[in-house]
């Protein structure tokens, strides 16, 4: 059995051994716990002293330990400080550190400004109050300063040993501070401003932390101020190199503008068409440049510049007209009218790489010149070429077979000219309503000559032919540019692509037909191709394209059912001979409702969710009996064909 001091001397080696093993200390208040239960009153006695003495200790560790940290945080900074930094990522690196080291809530730096005041910069942590660039005028930050030294309080508010001033109480107050260090930033005479660190509650910073920050203060002041006139210099620097820069570039300027203006007039000389005059204007005044119609419509351009908007730019021209000199859009984009006379034939947009000079305003104004020469140039070309071409379209119109002598004759001739009607070509009906039909075939002789094609009048039709696939977009562009110059609506009729001379009759017919189709419809004024049309359209051609058909109106249907063995083609017949009713289809096909409602979805997803309108729904109909049909007759029996 162990005796009262093999206790004892038991408890005071366990206390020896927390220490050493730095136990935390709900270590020491077991140990208390247990000796109350196995030793006496005296030996507990001695007991609760050494664990006091315990206490000392841990806590000396304790400071020891957070001296050892800060220093070596401080000594982080310091290395971190050397490196080359602005002077606003240095700041931050201040400020981080030194909220860092003593736990602080917030840390901002004040610099000194030439009134006096403290500008406050680099704010770290959550703030509210401090926005970089405020300032103060007075406060614990100039108290530091004038005093040279650390100033430091436990509740700053409160603490009647400090000159208050209002603005600065007031901003102490919103960001809710309490504990407040202020350390002044002074590097041999120089005062470049304070280091301020604080905490939303009652704090004391220890002598340790206060000399730690003060450490960190006397490190960021030698690096502020190296900071400050390494970005002197190299401004002193740049501006320098600037200027030389300059005087070099404005001589270069000159010789390159002089240049570019003999280039611009022997480009005009020889004849040049609008893309290459444009790139030249371009590279003279290193910029991207843009012709436009008077209806704002990219004429010709050498590059994109999408985040223009148009409306804007329009009503900038208006301007520029207005004054017949170039006007400032937006920053770095110039709009210049295109005048010829008293006559508005555009306008060019002009975004330089560079802000434009004196000599670049005058290029500029060549650059317009030019232009407006040459589209006077060609709109004359295109009316004198005009009986040339017309001839030629008419006779292609009267072509008796594809493979005739006269066939290969007119290929000949229009290769002669720069035309191959064995590309893809459309042709176009165009009929202006309500006057303007002069006004319309110089334009159209002119939009020909442009996207090289041809033109001609019959009757009261101007008839256009133009390389292209899409009939329906190019008469929808053909009849918006027509319709916005003559400011009354046009009627376009559109069929092809024809890849032949041969073909040119036809679509001619096929145009012809649309464009009065358009009129019966009482549509007169919009675009549209036999294919626009529909089963009407169908009709109205004469290749009577039965597959084409099929293939527009239910197309993505068939070729789902052929690739997933589905059976959407029947759903569709038994929902229209329903009466578009999905519970009465359901009963025909034998299935539930809801796998009617959901081939109907899919339907939709195939079709486009305007199937069902009246438009449309007529169109999906037809195609439906016409493939059934067609079916039918190729197995010789419907039950067959529907199997």
């Amino acid at each position: 059995m162990v005796d009262a001091a093999d206790i004892h001397g038991l408890d005071l080696l366990t206390v020896l051994r927390l220490l050493a093993e730095e136990a935390p200390l709900e270590s020491y208040e077991e140990l208390l716990l247990r000796a109350g239960q196995e030793c006496s009153a005296d030996e507990r006695l001695r007991l609760e002293q050494a664990v006091r003495l315990a206490y000392v200790i841990h806590a000396a560790q304790d400071r020891r330990r957070q001296r050892e940290d800060g220093l070596a945080e401080l000594i982080d900074t310091a290395r971190d400080m050397t490196r080359p930094h602005d002077l606003g990522e240095l700041l931050y690196i201040i400020t981080r550190r030194v909220k860092r080291i003593v736990n602080a809530d917030l840390a901002w730096i004040g610099l000194c400004e030439d009134d006096g005041s403290l500008s406050l910069h680099a704010p770290e942590g959550a703030t509210t109050a401090v926005v970089p660039g405020m300032r103060l005028d007075g406060g614990p930050g100039h108290q530091a300063i004038d005093m040279g030294a650390p100033l430091w309080t436990a509740d700053y508010l409160r603490d009647t040993s400090l000159v208050h001033f209002p603005h600065t109480d007031a901003f102490i107050r919103a960001e809710g501070i309490k504990s407040l260090l202020a350390v002044p930033l002074i590097n041999g005479d120089s005062v470049l401003g304070a280091l301020f660190c604080a905490a939303r509650s009652v704090r004391r910073l220890s002598p340790d932390e206060i000399g730690l920050v003060s450490s960190l203060a006397a490190f960021g002041a030698v690096a502020i101020e190296r900071a400050e006139r390494l970005q002197d210099a190299r401004s002193e620097v740049s501006e320098l190199e600037l200027d030389g820069f300059r005087a070099r570039t404005t001589l270069a300027r000159m010789e390159q503008l002089g240049d570019a203006q003999s280039r611009m007039m022997s480009l005009l000389l020889s004849g040049a068409d609008l893309d290459t005059v444009a790139q030249a204007a371009a590279d003279a005044l290193d910029s991207t440049v843009q012709l436009r119609d008077r209806a704002g419509r990219v004429m010709t351009a050498t590059a994109d510049l999408p985040d223009l908007d148009d409306s804007a730019v329009a009503a900038t021209s208006l301007d520029a007209h207005a004054q017949r000199a170039s006007v400032v859009h937006s920053e770095g984009t110039w709009v210049t009218p295109v005048l010829a006379g008293a006559e508005n034939l555009g306008f060019v947009v002009l975004r330089p790489t560079t802000a434009l000079v004196g000599e670049d305003q005058q290029m500029l104004r060549l650059v317009t010149q030019t232009f407006a020469l040459q589209l006077l140039l060609r709109r004359g070309t295109a009316v004198s070429q005009a009986p040339v071409h017309d001839a030629l379209f008419n006779a292609l119109l009267a072509l008796p077979s594809r493979n005739s002598q006269q066939a290969r004759h007119l290929e000949q001739r229009l290769g002669d000219i720069g035309l191959d009607l064995t590309e893809p070509h459309v042709l176009l009906a165009v009929r202006p309503e309500g006057g303007g039909h002069g006004r319309a075939i110089v334009w159209a002789a002119s939009y020909a000559d442009a996207h090289a094609g041809l033109k001609t009048v019959q009757d009261d039709y101007i008839m256009l032919l133009l390389p292209g696939t899409e009939a329906s977009a190019i008469a929808r562009s053909v009849g918006g540019e027509l319709t916005a110059m003559l400011g009354r609506p046009v009627t376009v009729g559109a069929a092809g692509p024809g890849r032949h001379p041969g073909d040119v009759g036809r679509l001619h017919a096929e145009a012809v037909r649309c464009l009065e189709a358009l009129t019966t419809l009482d549509a007169a004024g919009s675009t549209a191709s036999l294919g626009d049309l529909g089963f009407m359209g169908l009709l109205l051609s004469e290749a009577h394209d039965v597959s084409g058909f099929i293939d527009t109106a239910i197309g993505p249907v068939l070729d789902y059912d052929r690739k997933n063995a589905t059976d959407l083609t029947e759903t569709l017949e038994a929902y229209f001979a329903t009466g578009a009713s999905p519970s009465k289809a359901a009963e025909t096909l034998h299935v539930h409702p809801n796998t009617v409602s959901r081939r109907l979805e899919r339907i939709t997803a195939l079709l486009g969710p305007e199937w069902q309108q009246p438009g449309r729904v007529l169109d999906v109909q037809l195609a439906l009996r016409t493939h059934r049909m067609r079916a039918v007759l190729r197995l010789g029996s419907p039950d067959v064909a529907r199997s």
